[in-house]
Order: C-alpha cells, then sequence, then structure tokens
C-alpha cells in the first residue's frame, strides 16, 4: 500500500508548503472563516437563530422521526457534546427541540425536532438556501461543484477522526 500524496511522516525537518499549496491554504482559510460568520450573519438578521442552532435542526429534520442520540448529533455538527448540550438546551426553551432517554442506552440521550422546531427551519431555509447559493454555488460551474464535493469527501473523515480516512 502506497502512501496518500502530502502524507504526513516523521522527519525532523517540517514539509513546508509549495507556493501553490501556500495560496490555496491561505484562500482555504479564509473560507473556512468568513463563510460562517455570513451565514450566522443572515440567519440571526432574517431568522432570529445563529447558524449552529439552523445546524441542528436542520440534522434532526434529516433523521427518521427527527431524532438521533446527541453524541451522534454532535459529530454531525461538527462540535463537542458539551457545546451542543448548551445549544439543545437553548433549543428546548424556545420549544424547536425536546430530549429523552434512550430506549436501548439509559444513559443515552435522543434530541428531537418538534413540530414548532420544524416550522422555525422551514421558515429560515429558503433565505438560508439562497445565502449559501449566493456565497458558494452561484460562482461554481457543474465541474468546480462535483470537484469541490469530491475534495471536500476526501478531507472529511480525516478531519472527523476516521480511523482510515482513505476508504
Amino acid at each position: 500500500m502506497t502512501a496518500a500524496p502530502h502524507a504526513s511522516t516523521p522527519q525532523t525537518e517540517p514539509q513546508w508548503l509549495s507556493a501553490a499549496e501556500m495560496d490555496t491554504w491561505m484562500n482555504l482559510a479564509q473560507v473556512l472563516m468568513l463563510t460562517p460568520t455570513a451565514l450566522d450573519r443572515q440567519l440571526r438578521e432574517e431568522a432570529g437563530l445563529p447558524h449552529t442552532h439552523y445546524h441542528i435542526l436542520s440534522a434532526l429534520s434529516g433523521q427518521p422521526d427527527r431524532a438521533i442520540r446527541m453524541t451522534e448529533l454532535a459529530r454531525r455538527a461538527g462540535t463537542t457534546t458539551t457545546r451542543l448540550s448548551h445549544a439543545v438546551s437553548a433549543l428546548e426553551q424556545r420549544g424547536w427541540v425536546g430530549r429523552r432517554a434512550c430506549r436501548t442506552d439509559k444513559r443515552g440521550q435522543i434530541a428531537y425536532l418538534t413540530d414548532a422546531g420544524l416550522a422555525v427551519l422551514e421558515e429560515a431555509a429558503p433565505g438560508h438556501v439562497a445565502e449559501v447559493r449566493r456565497l458558494v454555488f452561484d460562482h461554481l460551474t457543474e465541474d468546480d461543484v462535483r470537484r469541490l464535493g469530491a475534495i471536500t469527501g476526501k478531507l472529511l473523515p480525516i478531519l472527523n477522526g476516521s480511523p482510515n480516512p482513505s476508504s
């Protein structure tokens, strides 16, 4: 089995980025910082909720029975269970999300999307999707979208801590 391109290997000197890699990295770093800020601003102004809360509501809406274990929801939301618990508490106070004990594991908790939460999500979604299109997809060709999907598909398993990211 051969190593993936640019795989990190133990060495005494850092493997510095090439000029092309540095330019790409700087662009990506800016996109990663600016996009969530822009999406958060739009959602707060138009729907009165932060992007992280929208993401949680959206993740729940796509699940069977609009419910999922808290640990899995944290993974999908890209956050810790502690941070997720605080966000879910805020959503519970608004009546948009609830929690119940897991039937198969009494220590586990299931988060579920309420009808009120679904209504909030359905109200916020059109503006959010329009902003995602304006910021990202309106500027990409179909081939760009396909390639971006392939690239992010390679990176996500590494960032999610997959034991075998190449598979």
